[in-house]
């Protein structure tokens, strides 16, 4: 995995200790500049594990931008084991998934709830866990909490959708039913997936890998499967009205798009309501793309990445007729997880820009797009040396990010 820092956020991030465990340590960035704008070197001045080039410029390594307004970012918890999912309840308090199967509740101060109980078991072992989670959009009348997760079968492990009732109290999930399982399952313990949310119909888009491993990877290009697929279903795990591969015997109904290998970012764009995802590559190659229905990605076909070893995957190809090019790539890598576009609430500069959790970048990654092309990006926080897992605005206009070392963060107007 590659780590690499932002030298622009090094003056400013860096000059700060690390919080104290338990402690809230509020730190500031902010320049002179009156806007964002797009300079002329990128972010990124590792050099690259292959000599691929582009489908088309600015594909990868767009020049840098700049935050102008003055924000602040502070730890507000560090005592979360593993934190993997977050999301808003309506009340603006977050609920969070652990991955090692259980759920908290934080406010927006930071303080932490004690672990809600009622969960099915997950396998945690590898990439597994209690995973991505939502409450459902009518949760003020009903309390539904949806997630995702590494379930264990005796035939091996796969990607489950699971639903249940969040008790008054607050202290226990009811009625945890299992509503959609992303079959085969596989005896391996990499490449869930696992992120998940509501569309504006109200149905259900989850994520799935392709288990990592060579005997499954082809599994990505094969719609008779649920593994490397972008999948729609409703709140009773039925396929959703409208899929593209509805009434096609040789298909699942319920997948949206396929060829992905392991997507950990999903969210839509607030103005456009497309579909955007960030993927991991292997040894380069981590992907942004604009998921549209019954679309192909590519992967294992044509990637920007090497293998681990350093070989090379496949016929080594990054271009084939009828399968999609990414938006944008990363290589070295970011290992892209969880992904939000900002509203603008608290920063307008920040509008409709995405920003992504990196792991072994350990950064948060901002990117601006427009016309669907990236035209700038920043790292944030990247004096942290933090894995950022998952990252969400609430609904104070702030972003809220945890991650893997079990920190929540607040990032927002100073």
């Amino acid at each position: 995995m590659n780590r690499f820092l932002n030298p622009y956020l090094l003056t400013v991030a860096g000059a700060f200790a690390l919080a104290s465990c338990g402690q809230s340590t509020s730190k500031t960035a902010e320049n002179t500049a009156k806007d964002s704008v797009i300079a002329g070197a990128p972010v990124e001045t590792k050099p690259a594990n292959t000599d691929y080039k582009p489908a088309f410029e600015g594909q990868t390594r767009i020049g840098s931008v700049k935050t102008a307004t003055a924000y602040e970012f502070k730890v507000l918890d560090s005592s979360l084991k593993s934190p993997w999912g977050i999301t808003s309840l309506p009340d603006g308090r977050f609920i969070i998934t652990e991955k090692k199967g259980t759920m908290r509740i934080a406010t927006l101060e930071g303080k932490v709830s004690e672990p809600i109980t009622g969960i099915p078991k997950v396998n945690s072992d590898g990439q597994g866990g209690l995973l991505g989670i939502r409450v459902d959009p009518d949760f003020t009348s009903n309390r539904m909490v949806y997630w995702v997760f590494s379930e264990p079968l005796p035939e091996g492990n796969l990607t489950a959708v699971a639903k249940g009732k969040l008790s008054a109290d607050e202290k226990t999930i009811e009625g945890a039913t299992v509503i959609y399982r992303a079959t085969p399952a596989y005896k391996g313990t990499l490449h869930y997936g696992g992120r998940i949310l509501f569309d504006k119909s109200g149905n259900i888009v989850i994520s799935t890998g392709e288990r990592s491993d060579l005997e499954t990877r082809p599994q990505a290009q094969d719609i008779k499967s649920g593994l490397g697929k972008v999948i729609r279903i409703t709140k009773e795990g039925k396929p959703a009205a409208g899929n593209p591969f509805e009434g096609k015997a040789d298909a699942r109904p319920e997948l949206y798009s396929y060829g992905h290998r392991n997507v950990q970012g999903l969210a839509f764009h607030p103005e456009t309501g497309d579909l955007w995802e960030t993927e991991f590559g292997p040894r380069g190659g981590d992907e942004l793309n604009r998921v549209e229905a019954g679309k192909n990605y590519g992967w294992p076909t044509i990637t920007y990445g090497l293998e681990y070893s350093g070989k090379k995957i496949g016929d080594s190809i990054q271009q084939k007729a009828g399968l999609e090019q990414p938006v944008y790539y990363w290589d070295p890598v970011l290992s892209p997880s969880g992904i939000t576009f900002y509203s603008g609430a608290g920063i307008p500069e920040w509008k409709n820009n995405l920003f992504i959790a990196g792991l072994s970048s350990t950064h948060i990654a901002r990117l601006v797009i427009e016309n669907n092309k990236v035209t700038g990006e920043e790292n944030l926080l990247s004096g942290e040396g933090q894995r950022f897992r998952d990252i969400t605005e609430g609904k104070d206009g702030a972003l809220y990010a945890i991650t893997d070392q079990g920190r929540l963060y607040r990032i927002g107007k100073k």
